[in-house]
């Protein structure tokens, strides 16, 4: 189903769930994002996502996995994802958003986050997590913002988990 969403500048844009079927889709909208963002998202240098790699991010598990696409209205065009994957017990969500750098500024981040946390309330999950690097300061920011606790990643000081309970 297809949902149009309103950012707070006024940018409009339309989600919808990823299928199989968008899995090309899905890797060639990854080729358009920086080089930094790619690695902020994956938190290793992947230059060009392998076929599994987007398979796995356009498989649908209702309740469980979704990747959410931001699409300019009335067309195909991938302008951002959101990927929400919940744990065995379905008690948290990771959430991962990915834009593109020819629509960052207008809020389609804030926008996502807070469908993707509804989405997850509505699985039942008691938190949403995402895993960040510590020099991803702008996602860490947005995240506090909407509520998000940062704490260390043990074992590892160059990341930082934030979380947000409901």
């Amino acid at each position: 189903p297809m949902n149009d969403l309103v950012t707070r500048t006024g940018f409009r844009f339309s989600t919808r769930p990823a299928t199989p079927a968008d899995a090309e889709a899905v890797a060639a909208f990854f080729d358009i994002v920086s080089d930094e963002d790619r690695r902020f998202r994956f938190l290793s240098s992947v230059r060009h996502l392998t076929v599994a790699q987007a398979q796995d991010i356009a498989a649908f598990d209702h309740g469980r996995h979704e990747t959410i696409l931001a699409l300019l209205p009335g067309t195909d065009e991938i302008i951002a994802a959101a990927t929400l994957a919940a744990d065995q017990a379905i008690e948290i969500a990771e959430v991962a958003i990915s834009i593109s750098p020819h629509y960052k500024g207008r809020g389609i981040g804030w926008t996502l986050l807070d469908y993707a946390a509804a989405q997850a309330r509505q699985w039942g999950v008691r938190a949403i997590q995402s895993i960040e690097s510590r020099e991803n300061h702008a996602a860490i920011t947005l995240e506090r913002e909407k509520g998000f606790v940062a704490r260390p990643v043990d074992g590892d000081h160059a990341l930082v988990l934030l979380e947000r309970q409901f």
